[in-house]
């Protein structure tokens, strides 16, 4: 079994503990905001190790848009290229857990809806890719 190496950020390592070990059961609204999260486990691309994040929660027809924000940074967060890499993932939503296939979004109008629904759920999103100069990716997380 891979090693399992925790995030970095101490906020997004509470965030997963809190989910993980809870069972689904807490920790299921993103920080302060109230808004719904979900649960990526993924492998590292460098690494091989599992990896997890909180992204929030976007569910159409039982699959996931999961989108590469960083809070408009101008580099794309690390498991963008985990995912990019490795496409098989496991979403932890509450207290079920699916084994997805995720792909990145390439048409324009299929990334388009899927963007507009993602940003009604969390509205920052397009602050975020006012402020920075790349095309924020976005990936659909589909039944494996």
């Amino acid at each position: 079994m891979a090693e399992y190496i925790p995030p970095a950020l101490d906020w997004v390592r509470e965030q997963v503990e809190l989910y993980e070990s809870s069972g689904g059961t807490e920790g299921t609204t993103l920080r302060d905001t109230g808004l719904p999260c979900i649960i990526v486990t993924h492998k590292g691309n460098k690494t091989g190790a599992i990896r997890k994040i909180a992204l929030m929660r976007v569910e159409t027809d039982g699959c996931y848009v999961l989108v590469g924000s960083y809070g408009g940074r101008p580099d794309n967060p690390v498991w963008v290229y985990n995912l990019r890499a490795h496409p098989d993932v496991e979403i932890r939503d509450k207290t079920e857990v699916f084994k997805m296939k995720v792909r990145e979004v390439e048409d324009d109008a299929e990334r388009k809806r899927l963007w507009d629904m993602s940003a009604a759920a969390f509205p920052p999103y397009n602050e975020y890719q006012a402020k920075t100069d790349r095309k924020i990716p976005v990936f659909i997380a589909e039944p494996a």
